[in-house]
């Protein structure tokens, strides 16, 4: 099942995608974690209880951020093989783990800002992204797949001198509008999430082409890690990390500039595109 928000009548609206288009739930629930809340983490049986309004042409949807607001954005960094040996580094031996600050949080379609202020560094990093279903504590691997309510796509995308001027990466992931998300969450029955292609391609060009196989910490693994040490509420967001062929690494750099566009595809769930401006001044 996919679950999307969108727009309907300028408000945001929870909705089923089905090939033959988006239907828009009849239900209080405007956002994913309030669904969630209410139904315990079942949201595939959640949604089938909900109706349905008519269906609308996908292209003519006007999709958000499947999440909205998250109570946390966690990501991890080096967890993948490859991307570990481009950057020079050996494979981390726990998980790397940095926060996104929500307000990155963009939806398909939506631009990614070249930050006026640092505006020559900005990368794109195509990953996979869980979004946990049920308050999950001390849950362990084999556990977690009951607490995952689906995966979708996100653009970690960096901003790399202000990465790599401090110990912590926070502030060279987190600015605005450099957490693009979406295009819908397709929920945990329906995907192997360990054995998804991921292409990331930037105006056209193809720069990632991997399979979440070559993950050092699969999903399960961080969801125990996470949750070993705190309580990890519905609606948060997992990014679990970027492959190979980020801009940074070629030779030379290949960073993000006005006017490119980046596509992200991952095999099971779909493709979130972004275009890329400078930032807009206030």
């Amino acid at each position: 099942m996919r679950i999307a928000r969108h727009l309907v009548d300028g408000r945001p609206a929870l909705a089923v995608v089905t090939d033959e288009g988006i239907a828009t739930l009849q239900c209080d629930h405007t956002d994913l974690p309030s669904l969630l809340d209410a139904c315990d983490g079942d949201v595939a049986a959640a949604v089938e209880s909900i109706e349905t309004g008519p269906v609308t042409a996908l292209e003519e949807a006007d999709l958000l951020s499947p999440v909205g607001r998250p109570p946390a954005i966690l990501a991890v960094g080096l967890n993948y093989g490859a991307h570990a040996a481009e950057s020079g580094r050996e494979p981390p031996k726990v998980p790397i783990i940095f926060n996104k600050h929500h307000n990155c949080i963009i939806g398909p379609g939506d631009p990614i800002h070249l930050p006026a202020a640092a505006p020559e560094m900005v990368d794109y990093e195509g990953e996979l992204a869980v979004v946990i279903g049920r308050t999950a504590r001390a849950v362990s691997a084999a556990e977690a797949p009951d607490y995952i309510a689906g995966y979708t796509i996100m653009n970690d995308v960096s901003v790399r001198d202000w990465q790599r001027a401090s110990p912590t990466m926070t502030m060279g992931k987190s600015w605005d509008t450099h957490g693009p998300c979406g295009p819908w969450i397709v929920t945990s029955d329906e995907l192997d999430p360990h054995s998804c292609g991921l292409v990331t391609e930037v105006s056209g060009e193809v720069r990632q082409d991997a399979s979440t196989n070559d993950l050092i910490f699969d999903c399960y693994t961080l969801v125990e890690h996470l949750s070993t040490a705190f309580t990890l509420d519905p609606g948060t967001i997992i990014s679990t990390g970027t492959p190979e062929g980020v801009g940074l690494f070629y030779d030379p750099p290949r960073l993000l500039r006005d006017g490119d566009d980046v596509s992200i595809t991952i095999e099971g769930i779909g493709t979130l595109t972004n275009p890329v401006i400078a930032e807009p001044s206030a």
